[in-house]
């Protein structure tokens, strides 16, 4: 699940945690790898197996003086990615909240006796913008709070981090009252950080990027001042006592390079600004510093691997 060269690189270049995704599915014990489904009644069949491989990320982690971040990053009942594939919906269905909850207090039984600075849960990736018929934000309370109040029956201190809503572009004012801390993701705007990625830019429509970002007739769209308004509540709720958490950030590979850099320095200056710290999707693959496949870049060779320098170099000085 978790290389340890990558930990150990990790901590040897600076850094200090790491957010650790995860697949709820993957620790069900169940045919789905046959039939590609689950079912409601496949929601406490637990695959000990699963588990122990999360259970060797925490302690490598340990080992390595890295706090981490366990994320659902598919949850019983949702995921940002094709949550069509899940048997009920965690917004509307009591038996997905039952099963979220159930899942979480797992989780917080299994790492009860972990210390806060090591260990700390993130409830949910990316939480959905609500609508009509899905999902309201009561509906967004409701649940964070069910599952919040299971785990701090055995964890009464343990750092609890919830999503923003609208994929985490948005604070949840609602929630301030938990205790809980609170994530944004910085992929805004989008249409930089996700140019030609083929699950956002399907069509492969959006117009090459710049920064600051443009309007067809060249005006400035998007600039540092539009990012500053962009984080000013998460910084206004940072500043009334409410940890805030940057889960995700970077630009997909297809991005031009000096536009990506230009786009992350500002990004990274503004969280830093506002003591908000931060996590890169991803540390390997295309928005990474390992082996990213960029075309408009010379990497170094880092141990069989390729590295992208420069993008280090600018994550080291946040």
């Amino acid at each position: 699940m978790v290389a340890e060269d990558d930990l150990r690189w990790i901590r040897d270049w600076g850094f200090d945690y790491i957010r650790l995704p995860m697949d709820y599915w993957l620790w069900i014990d169940a045919d789905w790898r046959k039939t590609r489904t689950l079912s409601p009644g496949d929601m406490h069949k637990i695959d000990e197996r699963m588990l122990a491989k999360v259970d060797r990320a925490v302690e490598l982690c340990k080992k390595h003086g890295l706090h981490v971040s366990l994320n659902f990053h598919r949850a019983p009942g949702y995921c940002i990615n094709a949550p069509e594939r899940e048997p009920f919906v965690l917004w509307r269905d009591p038996a997905a909240e039952h099963a979220f909850v159930f899942h979480w207090e797992l989780f917080a039984n299994r790492y009860k006796g972990e210390s806060r600075k090591d260990v700390s849960f993130n409830l949910v990736n990316e939480a959905p913008t609500p609508r009509a018929g899905y999902m309201t934000r009561e509906d967004y309370v409701r649940v964070m709070t069910r599952a919040a109040e299971k785990i701090r029956e055995t964890n009464p201190d343990r750092i609890i981090i919830v999503d923003g809503l609208n994929v985490g572009n948005n604070v949840v004012e609602e929630l301030a009252p938990l205790g809980v801390a609170q994530s944004v993701h910085a992929y805004h705007p989008g249409r930089l950080t996700h140019y030609r990625a083929g699950w956002v830019d399907r069509n492969s429509s959006f117009p090459m990027p710049a920064w600051p970002l443009l309007k067809a007739d060249g005006s400035v769209e998007l600039d540092r001042a539009g990012l500053e308004r962009h984080y000013a509540p998460w910084a206004a709720i940072a500043r009334k006592g409410v940890g805030v958490h940057c889960g995700e950030c970077g630009c997909f590979n297809k991005t031009p390079y000096a536009v990506f850099t230009a786009w992350m320095r500002d990004v990274l200056e503004i969280l830093k600004g506002h003591g908000i710290g931060w996590a890169l999707w991803n540390f390997r693959g295309p928005f990474g510093i390992l082996d990213s496949g960029r075309a408009d870049i010379a990497y170094e060779d880092w141990k069989g691997r390729t590295l992208d320098r420069e993008l280090l170099r600018l994550l080291q000085a946040h």
